[in-house]
């Protein structure tokens, strides 16, 4: 039998190894305490969840417009101006099913067979599988190990081929925030040499302490930059799958394209949901982010106190742990020996880390540093 070599040469996802041996011992019956999986251990917001539930009672199980519930995409837009300062209309926007979604239909809109794009490392794990499924080219520049921001190995890494450079601020894995500085490099070469900028900030509500700029908010960045968000973190809806681009209506043009020819839509009831979580109550968002920064605070203090570095965890729900040497062979003795579940840094292009996710209770990441601590 003849399969894709395109999809063959891709690797299935790095993060979900550990996963499955946890899951494994805990089927077991081990009391196995997982900190691999990048979602809230928060429930869907009730108003959010009601609003579904009366679509549903309405009937609203129909086709909706492809691109999505207009008074979804005005709200997508007026959230974008005001919190993010972009400049946005609802033309430029469109609904997906979930934020991978659009980053895919936004590297099939942008690239062609060969076109090369840059990846900041340490960086999350579908970015280069989406590029390659894309007849595109990854290209890997690594941030400052200290900081966690821009280097000039950005400007060197730029070739006649380069067409779009991937930003992921707050960051999965590490958590940083880019500063105003390594954004405005971005804007320079994209400005400089007609880039097209991926700007993924489906994290950009869980932010402790620190500014967070959206890449499409600098000065002439709006017509450059596709920004991807959506609702799974902010908003606890992982399972939702629903999410959203923002840019030049050419690429949203394009994108509604793909989408016509694959998912069609977002889900028509799904989207109601939307809508009651972006026009509804925030005060769940700000209640979540208070307490991931208090577990944050708590695993970052235990993490020092054994002699670990940390990558600036300013954002997100991760903490980037330095171990040094072979972090997947680390990882696998805190699963056997702590019984605590991690994800190596070789996922994510950085080898010498392990990824905590401190997106689960207290008590149970009180145990974890424990049994950690006694290895």
């Amino acid at each position: 039998m003849n399969l894709s070599s395109r999809v063959g040469g891709i690797a299935p996802s790095a993060t979900l190894a550990i996963a499955a041996r946890a899951k494994a011992l805990q089927r077991a019956g081990v009391d196995v305490i997982s900190l691999s999986v990048g979602e809230p251990d928060f429930d869907t917001p009730a108003h959010i969840t009601a609003a579904c539930i009366e679509a549903l009672r309405r009937g609203e199980t129909h086709y909706a417009p492809g691109t999505g519930l207009p008074a979804l995409l005005e709200a997508i837009a007026t959230v974008s101006t005001g919190r993010n300062r972009i400049p946005c209309s609802p033309d430029r926007v469109i609904v997906t099913a979930g934020a991978k979604d659009a980053i895919h239909q936004a590297m099939q809109a942008v690239l062609n067979p060969g076109d090369e794009v840059i990846v900041l490392t340490p960086d999350w794990v579908s970015y280069g599988p989406c590029i390659r499924l894309a007849d595109g080219v990854p290209v890997f520049v690594p941030v400052d190990p200290t900081t966690f921001q821009l280097t000039d190995a950005l400007l060197e890494a730029v070739t006649d081929r380069t067409r779009m450079i991937v930003v992921n601020s707050p960051s999965n894995p590490s958590g940083a925030v880019l500063d105003r500085h390594s954004l405005g490099l971005v804007a320079d070469v994209c400005r400089d040499n007609g880039i097209v900028a991926l700007s993924d900030e489906i994290y950009d509500r869980l932010v402790y302490g620190v500014p967070c700029v959206s890449l499409a908010s600098l000065a002439g960045m709006e017509d450059l930059t596709v920004t991807i968000n959506g609702f799974s973190k902010a908003y606890a809806m992982t399972g939702w799958r629903l999410g959203w681009a923002l840019g030049p209506k050419p690429v949203i043009d394009y994108m509604a394209r793909v989408q016509s020819h694959t998912t069609s839509q977002a889900v028509t009831f799904v989207m109601h949901g939307g809508l009651a979580a972006l026009t509804g109550d925030q005060s769940p968002v700000e209640e979540m982010r208070r307490a991931f920064d208090q577990r944050r605070r708590y695993v970052l203090g235990r993490l020092a106190g054994m002699g670990y570095r940390t990558a600036p965890a300013d954002g997100a729900f991760y903490a980037f742990v330095e171990v040094g040497g072979d972090d997947v062979a680390v990882a696998s003795r805190w699963l056997d020996e702590a019984r605590v579940a991690v994800t190596p840094g070789s996922a994510f292009h950085a080898p010498g880390w392990l990824r905590i996710s401190y997106a689960t209770s207290l008590p149970r990441l009180e145990e974890a540093m424990d049994r950690v601590a006694a290895l």
